[in-house]
């Protein structure tokens, strides 16, 4: 039987390692009593308890969580003062208009932080980790960077589309994202006539969104998808679609002919099977490896396997999770504490896995910029690289430092937080140990925190350190412990 085969793993093989595995993958981690809860449930029980989220009641989110009247469109009666002042030359009142404007602009720009802790507070404490986990794949996916939209509440509106397409079906996340407020911003739609096709969101929609680049398309079709998309716009924060801007005449799209709008493109372009293939390789480096020297040919033969369910399901996100989590691929040796963590992942890891107090958002937020990953700021188009683009020697001493801070509490010029309590994180790794040795205490911490069997070398390090505190085991010297081990580069490998 080939190793990177979609045959299930034997349920006698889901222990405590792959149960770790799968939080870690499909989630943010979990604390050993959360680790130990999958395994009781067995392979099946907990593959369905995080994909079938929907039973987990979690905390809704309000469509007017947040104001969408902070850039709003100016009023009829406003256009026309605004005019009026122009054309008499009343610099004093077109002045009160550019200051009122700049002014809404950092509102937004405060409510665009608002809206990045909020998320970030949402992913450490959600119930449903794969629906956030999933949220922040398909913001990077659908890449759309807050500076070239400059609308806070748009972007509130995207990532919501993606919370409540997280897991389902793809092509229908495709329909809505065409009318996406903040997608066709992005992608300049909004500017997209008959009269003047903008090819933008054409290009992305074919090359980066559903089909991969140079996969079943040219730019003949580009330059006639563009035209099926003309009059995709929006009013405010509502989709609009303009018949007059829109080009009613045939276009030749993929080798079909007929008079094609937006919703007959996405239809034509799912007709082939690069979409599956494409998508189902996205989803594969995401959860499973993110293949830095590319697939060889097992792992381009999982892909299509994978990518026939999909298509099967038709294009159920759900489905191919679901199959992917219960492979006995996903838990090959080769793939477990295989991938660079993101810098959202470090954080909410580490946090949600050691029950870490409360940290300052805006500290935390900073950190992930600072290692490359700046929620609703992702640097082009094509979303974050990822893998080892992540790792350099300024990332890796600002990991080192924010593990330690999620840790202790402190940071450089600021006030001491709580720590996080190792005693508790001990008692729930060896609950039936009252007195652990410093060699036992040392293999569990490393087993938990790398989720790999640790090298006795490290075992021994780890070891020495707590003899050289006479053996205690209190608080201090375990916070010590956790702290030489997240400063292993081992800890940024999840």
């Amino acid at each position: 039987m080939p190793i990177r085969s979609l045959t299930k793993l034997k349920p006698d093989r889901f222990g405590v390692r792959e149960a770790r595995h799968l939080l870690n993958r499909a989630g943010f981690g979990g604390t050993p009593v959360e680790v130990r809860a999958l395994v009781g449930m067995g392979l099946d029980d907990a593959v369905d308890h995080l994909v079938d989220y929907g039973e987990v009641s979690v905390e809704p989110v309000l469509p007017d969580a947040f104001d969408h009247t902070i850039m709003r469109p100016p009023t009829a009666a406003e256009r026309s003062a605004l005019r009026r002042a122009r054309e008499q030359g009343d610099e004093a009142a077109v002045d009160r208009y550019r200051r009122e404007r700049q002014r809404r602009q950092r509102a937004d720009r405060r409510q665009m932080a608002e809206i990045q802790q909020w998320w970030l507070q949402r992913m450490i404490d959600t119930p449903r980790p794969l629906q956030e986990k999933m949220t922040l794949f398909w913001h990077g996916h659908f890449a759309t960077a807050y500076r070239g939209i400059e609308d806070s509440f748009h972007m509130f509106v995207q990532n919501q589309l993606f919370r409540a397409h997280a897991v389902g079906n793809f092509k229908r996340l495709v329909h809505a994202i065409i009318r996406d407020p903040a997608m066709l911003r992005y992608l300049n739609n909004n500017q997209n006539r008959r009269q003047h096709p903008n090819e933008n969101l054409a290009r992305e929609l074919m090359e980066l969104f559903t089909l991969g680049e140079g996969h079943g398309y040219t730019e003949h079709d580009i330059k006639e998808a563009a035209r099926a998309l003309t009059g995709y716009t929006f009013n405010d924060d509502t989709f609009v679609f303009r018949p007059r801007m829109h080009d009613d005449k045939p276009k030749r799209i993929l080798g079909r002919i007929g008079n094609w709008d937006g919703d007959d493109l996405i239809n034509i372009i799912f007709s082939l099977d690069y979409v599956s293939e494409f998508i189902c390789l996205k989803l594969y480096r995401y959860f499973v490896n993110d293949l830095p020297d590319g697939p060889d040919e097992d792992v381009q033969g999982f892909i299509r396997r994978l990518a026939q369910k999909f298509r099967d399901s038709g294009h159920d996100v759900r489905t191919v999770l679901r199959r992917l989590f219960q492979s006995e691929h996903f838990y090959d040796e080769a793939n477990i504490a295989a991938q660079i963590k993101s810098p959202i992942q470090l954080i909410v890891q580490t946090i949600r896995s050691l029950s870490a107090p409360p940290r300052d958002l805006r500290t935390l937020l900073a950190a992930t910029d600072l290692m490359g990953q700046n929620l609703f700021h992702p640097p082009s188009v094509k979303g974050w690289d990822g893998g080892r683009a992540w790792i350099n020697t300024s990332t890796l001493f600002i990991r080192q430092n924010t593990a330690l801070y999620l840790l202790t509490g402190r940071r450089p010029g600021g006030a001491d937080g709580e720590p996080c309590d190792v005693r508790r994180l001990l008692a729930d790794l060896l609950p039936e140990a009252a007195t652990p040795a410093p060699r036992e205490v040392a293999r569990e911490l490393l087993r938990f925190a790398l989720n790999t069997e640790p090298d006795p070398q490290r075992i021994e390090t780890i070891q020495r350190f707590i003899t050289s505190a006479g053996d205690r085991l209190d608080n201090t010297v375990l916070l010590g412990v956790l702290s030489l081990i997240t400063a292993m580069p081992e800890y940024q490998l999840g």
